[in-house]
């Protein structure tokens, strides 16, 4: 089938609606020109008080806002742009349980104290965000009809076999599926198979952040947009953070800035290294190709070391991602490829191209797996979700919010305090990461 002329290019509509977080075109993408509007998010200025100071408002900390709002808590949440704007508005929207490392991976790492706890804690988070955006009324084209890992080749078929024996060991939804049903699925593609794990789904991610906001501000959270953290102190038993315009005290500090950590705590950031990845997105599709794509609005991502990753949004519009960076030297690589292999999964939808396009940063630890730090008195933080940040941000930022309530013990967490390990070259293997692939990208005919 030929591509509908209404299928623009992205290079036809580079012109967008001037209400770009810092005018920038591939920050946000299409999530920034399809979310609802911002709430208010006033600058912060002046001395304030509050029981607890938040730093970063993605899903850890507007979920630790919402929360501790909620149990009555005065919380004010200080983000360096807008809600939303690091990883939290720029991700693919899968909704997943569990983290990239198998499950008996995890219990192996965590020991059968910790392991078990981050399983279940895990495997329940995207039916705790689905409640939260259901009981909010959170528009964020939330569809919850799981997600697929497609397998790639025998070893890919291997790998997704394993998952699911591991992960029916411990009663988890998960459905093992033939080529030919994955590929009735898709509408298209030539995988080995796919894990169906039913517990999933995908949002508009940034809609998502937004809408966190929002029910935060109205359970009784203050949220400042424009207001980075410059420098925290102590100030007898609390915390004092500064910022370019005020000064908040506070008795509890919660560092939620993940991998866009800047210059607070930065060994949040040291101990990860960075993997880029960008999405792209085309026109929203005429009806018979939309009907024929992803008919179930699964959320996909492959078993190739440089994966890929697609879903369709509520506009019908296919969004195509992988790892890379878009910037000047690299983005016209990473555009062609991502054409190509577009056509080669959906051949109705060879010579469509993109009318957006944006990319992030993938905060990766040495294991994979996320870190619960104490960073001083009362000064606690979750981070380094390794690409799965919209669920487990958000039960980790309500866990947070439990324990300065008083609900949940520190032994009691999902995760062992531990002190944050400086990751060795980091800055060579993020860049290292850019470049492979964009020799990946350049070198490979991927499925």
């Amino acid at each position: 089938m030929a591509p509908r002329a209404e299928l623009r290019s992205y290079e036809a509509s580079l012109t967008l609606p001037d209400i770009l977080m810092r005018n920038d075109p591939r920050s946000h993408g299409l999530w920034e020109v399809s979310a609802p509007a911002a709430p208010p998010t006033p600058v912060f200025t002046g001395a304030e008080e509050a029981e607890v100071a938040v730093i970063g408002a993605g899903y850890t900390g507007l979920s630790a806002a919402l929360h501790l709002a909620e149990a009555g808590v005065s919380v004010r949440v200080l983000e360096a742009v807008a809600p939303g704007f690091g990883g939290a508005g720029r991700n693919v929207g899968l909704v997943n349980a569990g983290m990239w490392v198998m499950p008996e991976v995890l219990l192996t790492g965590l020991g059968p104290e910790y392991g078990p706890r981050l399983l279940r804690f895990l495997g329940d988070a995207p039916g705790v965000v689905f409640d939260l955006i259901a009981r909010h009324g959170i528009a964020c084209e939330a569809t919850r009809n799981g997600t697929l890992h497609l397998a790639v080749g025998a070893a890919g078929h291997a790998e997704i076999a394993e998952r699911h024996r591991q992960w029916s060991a411990l009663g988890a939804p998960v459905e093992l599926l033939s080529a030919g049903a994955t590929q009735a699925r898709l509408g298209g593609g030539r995988y080995a198979g796919a894990l169906l794990d039913r517990r999933a789904g995908t949002i508009q991610p940034l809609a998502y952040a937004r809408g966190l906001a929002r029910a935060a501000q109205a359970a009784g959270a203050h949220i400042h947009a424009d207001s980075p953290a410059q420098s925290v102190s102590r100030l007898g038993q609390d915390w004092l953070v500064q910022t370019p315009q005020g000064r908040l005290r506070a008795k509890w500090l919660i560092p939620a800035s993940d991998a866009y950590t800047a210059q607070v705590f930065p060994e949040i950031g040291s101990e990860q290294v960075i993997l880029p990845y960008f999405n792209m997105a085309t026109a929203p599709l005429p009806d018979d190709l939309r009907a024929a794509i992803l008919p179930g609005g699964e959320g996909c991502w492959d078993t190739r070391e440089v994966l890929s990753s697609f879903r369709m949004d509520a506009a019908g519009r296919l969004v195509f991602g992988s790892v890379g960076q878009l910037g000047v030297l690299e983005r016209g690589a990473h555009r062609d490829w991502a054409r190509r292999a577009l056509g080669r999964i959906f051949p109705q939808l060879k010579g469509v191209g993109f009318e957006s396009e944006w990319w992030g940063r993938i905060g990766m630890t040495a294991d994979n797996l996320p870190r619960l730090h104490l960073l001083g008195p009362n000064a606690l933080t979750i981070c380094g979700y390794n690409g799965r940040g919209i669920a487990p941000g958000t039960v980790s930022g309500r866990a947070i919010a439990r324990h300065i309530i008083g609900d949940l013990p520190l032994e009691a967490m999902p995760l062992p305090v531990s002190a944050p390990q400086h990751a060795p070259l980091s800055a060579l293997r993020t860049a290292g990461y850019r470049a492979g692939a964009v020799l990946a990208h350049l070198a490979q005919d991927r499925i």
